[in-house]
């Protein structure tokens, strides 16, 4: 009956130590002030997907397709006159457009940190301040005329062709072929 005590006692000791180990190990930990930006005081606005036409030589080449996330000050952004959305596509068109050196068809690719900077500098120096704080791209694509026209005929290709109307030779609809 006495070792049932002694180990009962021994069980409620062990436990109640455990339990004050826990707690002084898991204190309050010091509150540190952090000044970081994310921490409530930018919005992050999407864009849509945006296709922007690739014109070298005079022709259109391809197409570039965009979707970016833009980090702003949530203050700024409430004394805007105009849409953010506006202002964000107008720049993205205007920032690659006026970058010849831009070329999405190279095979090395694009510089990105490049065009997120020049982004982000076009749209903070078009509204007088520091509005945007970071440019984060969602997806990014470059496609040929080439690629796009193929598309199309497989898409057309996989209807059956019956997207397309079809004519006999005197202009009329051939029976039977349900077009």
């Amino acid at each position: 009956m006495i070792k049932f005590i002694v180990a009962a006692v021994w069980i409620i000791g062990v436990t109640i130590g455990t339990i004050f180990v826990s707690y002084s190990m898991n204190g309050e930990k010091p509150v540190v002030e952090n000044d970081s930006p994310y921490n409530g005081k930018l919005e992050f606005v999407k864009t849509d997907m945006l296709s922007v036409p690739v014109v070298q030589e005079g022709t259109v080449k391809g197409y570039f397709l965009s979707k970016f996330v833009y980090a702003a000050d949530i203050e700024k952004l409430k004394k805007l006159a105009l849409p953010i959305d506006t202002i964000l596509i107008d720049e993205v068109y205007t920032y690659l457009f006026s970058n010849p050196s831009i070329d999405f068809s190279r095979v090395e690719g694009v510089d990105l940190e490049a065009l997120r900077n020049g982004l982000k500098d076009s749209i903070n120096t078009r509204v007088g301040d520091d509005l945007i704080y970071e440019v984060m791209i969602e997806q990014i694509d470059y496609l040929t005329k080439e690629q796009i026209r193929d598309n199309a005929l497989k898409r057309r290709d996989a209807k059956g062709g019956r997207n397309r109307p079809t004519f006999t030779a005197d202009g009329e609809k051939p029976h039977g072929t349900g077009h």
